[in-house]
């Protein structure tokens, strides 16, 4: 006689366990949905948007470099790259208008890691400058390099290296640059070789790569 209540309270208490179960395994589904279209720039379904992590919690290039960029806004810090690989794996490349110091690259991480929670979704994370056998990338690298010895490598030739005398740029995009080579040739009617100056223009179209000279005199 008193059994039924008892079965009655074991099979409310399943119901409730497998509902859990789906419940949470719904919930990670459409959490999962909704951070693949906002990585590809899209806005998130109407059945996500109370899935607040959704909007918290995507690593993602974009998100990275937004943040990376409103945190250096305003200093010499400024981003050169940013690439995020599967697993969560974040690497920024930090440059300055002046020095890159070790301690511009912490602050950043710092930043950034504060920004997530790891108990959530976990990430590892590389803050550095950009190595010095790296091509260029970004407008305020070749502005801070005028007047610099750099190498260029067109798309159709061969390599040159000259000073940096001028760049023209567009919606914060180089468009071209003015490369001052000086080498010694031999001039008809003179016996010994004279040094020759000569300007190169090179339009970032036709440009393979360019890379700063390291010297160390």
């Amino acid at each position: 006689m008193n059994s039924l209540p008892l079965v009655r309270k074991l099979s409310s208490g399943y119901c409730a366990g497998i509902l859990q179960v789906f419940t949470e395994r719904l919930r990670t589904f459409v959490v999962e949905i909704g951070k693949r279209i906002i990585c590809e720039g899209h806005k998130p379904p109407f059945y996500a948007l109370n899935f607040s992590e959704i909007l918290i919690e995507v690593i993602d290039t974009k998100t990275i470099r937004k943040m990376s960029e409103d945190f250096l806004k305003g200093t010499p810090g400024f981003v050169v790259d940013v690439h995020v690989a599967a697993g969560n794996v974040i690497r920024v490349s930090l440059d300055n208008d002046n020095r890159t110091s070790i301690e511009d690259c912490m602050a950043l991480s710092r930043h950034i890691e504060g920004s997530f929670d790891r108990d959530e979704e976990d990430f590892s994370l590389d803050v550095g400058s950009p190595g010095l056998d790296q091509p260029l990338k970004v407008l305020r690298q070749y502005k801070k390099l005028i007047g610099k010895q750099v190498m260029v490598l067109p798309k159709i030739g061969k390599k040159i290296e000259g000073e940096l005398m001028s760049i023209e740029d567009s919606e914060g995009e180089m468009v071209s640059l003015v490369l001052k080579t000086r080498e010694k040739k031999r001039i008809e009617g003179r016996k010994a070789k004279q040094w020759v100056e000569e300007d190169h223009t090179f339009n970032a179209s036709d440009i393979e790569w360019t890379k700063v000279i390291i010297s160390f005199k």
